[in-house]
């Protein structure tokens, strides 16, 4: 696909939506709020990622000549409606959570306000790119937090959806405090530093596996690390501290070695006592192999003497919660506050703002979800940001390390219990009681006339 045709990375319901709005002359201002409905099950919070995508699918969105001539292609869509598309620019504003930031149930991660088209048509972009990045950040988050201050590396690229669902992976898994990635060009485009070091298939290339370890130590000389489960992780534990021995020697280092299956716990105790015994001290112990945060929390807590966690597939695709339930809805048009009330979607209608109290020794003590109009709530913090204005970004975003650095104190921030990886506390998440009001009075307005009414067969 060419970045130029990327409008039409969108659900055709959006171009048939569209094409009647034209039709119609419904051109007024909208407002679409993205949110999650409900957390998936063992989360007790998710992270806000993606917003930087977001943003820049916005600023270039246009349909180039080639995606017209599809549309008209398909003989579903009037000549008019296709020349409007040819001049379609984004014009509107967008508010938005910061990246990093922990978010709950029913608060905007984003809001759009353009010309009902415009912001109807960037629907499915904008939900893809932040469902995809927050749900991996929720996940890696998890992992950093039962490491419990040892470096997390994201290993999961081979195993993920696609080269750009492995690209946002090492960039999430990166917001989320996992410092370095296998993903090389990760590297070139986010600057996050790679990580690795062989694969089974190096060490039975040679004869025998301490000739393997020779040759990649010559190679790289500063820092190695030696993967010593291929064969027998006890017996490559005594080869391994015989290369550190030679390598001291001419004046190198062995960094690490890496186990990468069986009983994690009893291994690396066995390994520790060994490399202690002869003289290698000071190379550290690398884990991974099929892990997630229930394995590390296992490790952790048994006092296993690991020092780094490589982890990979169930991290990258979230195994235990592959999807959030995010929705984009319009909660506001041409001056006219909406909501849905379809049974377990009913939605909060108008722009809002999310409010972020604080307690003693500065941990959240709260959210509160508000119209936009609301009194400010005391003592908070609001939590939506306007990052473009007139279809231009407000300023540039943050570095990554910025956003890691954000999202690492917002976790901080959480009461401890809220941060448990099982049977964790509810944050207390509030309404604002004008939007309450306003909810109950369409609620009560849609009853009489789209339900219990006439006024809708008319």
């Amino acid at each position: 696909m060419s970045l130029g045709d990327a409008a039409l990375f969108t659900d055709l319901y959006e171009l048939t939506m569209g094409a009647v709005y034209h039709r119609e002359r419904m051109n007024h201002e909208a407002t679409f709020s993205l949110f999650v409905r409900k957390l998936p099950p063992s989360r007790s919070f998710l992270v806000a990622a993606g917003l930087e995508d977001v943003l820049a699918f916005l600023r270039d969105f246009r349909f180039s000549a080639r995606a017209l001539d599809y549309l008209r292609s398909l003989g579903s869509f009037p000549a008019d409606f296709l020349e409007a598309l040819a001049d379609l620019r984004f014009t509107g504003t967008v508010r938005a959570m910061p990246e990093g930031t922990v978010v709950f149930p029913d608060e905007p991660l984003v809001e759009v306000t353009a010309p009902i088209m415009e912001a109807q048509l960037v629907e499915t972009a904008i939900m893809n790119a932040c469902h995809l990045q927050t749900m991996l950040a929720s996940k890696a988050v998890r992992s950093v937090t039962a490491a419990r201050g040892r470096p997390v590396v994201d290993f999961g690229l081979r195993r993920t959806h696609g080269i750009d669902a492995g690209m946002k992976a090492a960039r999430a898994a990166f917001i989320a405090g996992a410092g370095m990635s296998s993903n090389v060009l990760a590297g070139l485009a986010y600057g996050i530093p790679p990580a690795g070091t062989m694969a089974h298939s190096y060490v039975t290339a040679f004869a025998h596996e301490i000739e393997a370890f020779r040759a990649f130590a010559r190679a790289f000389p500063h820092g190695t690390t030696l993967l010593i489960d291929t064969y027998d992780t006890v017996a490559a534990a005594h080869k391994a501290a015989t290369v550190a021995r030679e390598m001291a020697a001419r004046g190198a280092r062995l960094g690490s070695v890496r186990l990468d299956s069986g009983d994690l716990v009893a291994l690396s105790r066995d390994v520790r006592r060994i490399l202690d015994a002869e003289g290698a001290a000071d190379v550290k112990i690398f884990a991974s192999g099929g892990l997630d945060e229930d394995e590390i929390v296992r490790c952790v807590e048994a006092g296993a003497p690991i020092d780094a966690f490589g982890v990979g597939t169930r991290m990258d695709v979230s195994a235990d919660a592959p999807y959030l339930d995010m929705a984009y809805k319009l909660v506001r048009y041409a001056g006219r506050d909406v909501l849905k009330l379809s049974p377990g979607k009913v939605t909060w209608p108008g722009r809002k703002q999310v409010w972020r109290r604080r307690g003693p020794g500065g941990a959240f003590a709260g959210d509160v979800v508000a119209l936009d109009e609301e009194p400010a709530v005391p003592d908070a913090e609001p939590l939506l940001r306007t990052v473009m204005a007139g279809g231009r970004v407000v300023e540039p975003g943050p570095p990554l390390a910025a956003i890691q650095e954000r999202c690492a104190r917002q976790v901080a921030a959480l009461p401890a219990d809220v941060r448990w990886l099982r049977d964790a506390a509810t944050y207390p998440v509030t309404y604002g009681a004008g939007l309450v009001a306003l909810r109950a009075a369409l609620s009560a307005e849609l009853q009489a006339t789209e339900i219990g009414g006439r006024d809708g067969a008319r």
